[in-house]
C-alpha cells in the first residue's frame, strides 16, 4: 500500500462507506416506519375515515428520518477530497453509522408506535395526544444520531 499526499489510498473507501451507511440504514428505518404505520392508517380508516389526516402524522415523522441520513451523506461526500486522511475517513464512517443506526432504530419505534397508536386513536380519540408525545420521543432518537454525526463529520483532526 502506498501513501497518497496526506493519507492512505484506501481512505476514501471508509468515507464513502460512512455516506452509504447514513443513507441505507436511515432509509431502512424510514421505510419500515412508513410501512408499519401506513398499515395502521389503512386499518383505522375502515372504522373512522374522518381521522385519516390526523393519522398520517407517524408516516410523515418516519419520512423525516431519511432526511437526516441524506444530510449526513452529503456532508460526508463533500468532505472527501485530495489528501483525505485516514483518521478523517474513520470519523466520517462513524458519522454515517451514528445517524444511520439511530435512524433505523427511530424508524422502527415510529412504525410500531404509529401502527398501534392510530388503531387505538380510532377506538379512543383521547389517545391521540399520548401517541404524538411517544412519537416525538421516538423521533428524537434519530435527531440525537444526526447531532453526533454532524459533530463527528465536522471535527477537525490535528
Amino acid at each position: 500500500m502506498t501513501d497518497t499526499d496526506n493519507g492512505q489510498m484506501y481512505a476514501p473507501f471508509f468515507g464513502a462507506m460512512g455516506a452509504t451507511a447514513a443513507m441505507v440504514f436511515s432509509a431502512i428505518g424510514a421505510a419500515y416506519g412508513t410501512a408499519k404505520s401506513g398499515t395502521g392508517v389503512a386499518a383505522m380508516s375502515v372504522m373512522r375515515p374522518e381521522l385519516i389526516m390526523k393519522s398520517v402524522i407517524p408516516v410523515v415523522m418516519a419520512g423525516i428520518i431519511a432526511i437526516y441520513g441524506l444530510v449526513v451523506a452529503v456532508v460526508v461526500i463533500n468532505g472527501i477530497s485530495d489528501g483525505y486522511a485516514l483518521s478523517r475517513s474513520f470519523m466520517h464512517l462513524g458519522a454515517g453509522l451514528s445517524v444511520g443506526l439511530s435512524g433505523m432504530a427511530a424508524g422502527f419505534a415510529i412504525g410500531i408506535v404509529g401502527d398501534a397508536g392510530v388503531r387505538g386513536t380510532a377506538q379512543q380519540p383521547r389517545l391521540f395526544v399520548g401517541m404524538i408525545l411517544i412519537l416525538i420521543f421516538a423521533e428524537v432518537l434519530g435527531l440525537y444520531g444526526l447531532i453526533v454525526a454532524l459533530i463527528l463529520s465536522t471535527k477537525s483532526i490535528s
